[in-house]
């Protein structure tokens, strides 16, 4: 899309990573923590405004980062085009509530006898931003993952917990990416990039967006 590159990910997430990859976009990691459990309420809030919220303070803390020179990999905002940062936040729900990750074993059993009942979603957010001019474009995306009766059949979290699976810090408790929980997936609406995370439509989309802003503010090419 002729925008500047590499991009600047502000997130560790390992799926993120590897779903840039797959799409031909370099990128450079480099994240600023910040407090989420501090931002929006969890039992009252909207999940697409919920998400947007924690992506927007990500950006907020890595473009303060970068523009005071304190980002910890060399991050050259005066570059021809400046720079791409990219970050997003994600949540699973469930009958209109925001499950975070299992406290426990017990807890994490308990969201997939849910599943089985009703389909859980993800809803997952996005914000670009241009540095140094500050442009941004943002947006959410939703995918809704419809699992098999089986899927509170046997044992399912002891096999993942056995297998390593990151069931406890998984929003949810569940990574449809694993074999284990693949198997018991009937249909995903949506896309199952989303659902890992990181949605490759919503990327693509504002990156056409930031396009066109930068293009109207002569700040590269068209």
């Amino acid at each position: 899309l002729d925008l500047p590159s590499p991009l600047v990910l502000g997130s560790s997430s390992f799926s993120r990573k590897l779903i840039l990859e797959d799409m031909g976009i370099p990128f450079d990691v480099v994240v600023r923590s910040i407090d989420e459990k501090a931002l929006g309420d969890r039992t009252t809030d909207d999940p697409d405004n919920l998400v947007l919220t924690i992506a927007r303070a990500k950006a907020d803390a890595l473009v303060d980062a970068v523009m005071n020179g304190d980002a910890s990999s060399d991050v050259d905002v005066n570059a021809p085009g400046g720079k791409l940062i990219l970050t997003g936040d994600q949540v699973v729900t469930h009958e209109d509530l925001i499950l975070e990750k299992p406290v426990d074993i017990e807890e994490a059993k308990s969201f997939v006898a849910k599943y089985a009942i009703s389909p859980p979603s993800t809803v997952g957010a996005c914000v670009l931003v241009h540095v140094p001019s500050g442009i941004r474009v943002e947006g959410v995306d939703t995918a809704t993952i419809c699992f098999r009766p089986s899927v509170a059949e046997g044992n399912l979290i002891e096999r993942l917990v056995e297998d390593d699976a990151p069931v406890l810090y998984c929003a949810g408790g569940l990574m449809v990416e694993h074999p284990l929980v693949g198997e018991h997936v009937e249909d995903i609406i949506g896309t199952e990039d989303s659902v890992r995370g990181l949605s490759k439509h919503l990327v693509l989309k504002l990156m056409r967006e930031m396009r066109i802003k930068l293009i109207e503010q002569e700040i590269i090419k068209g």
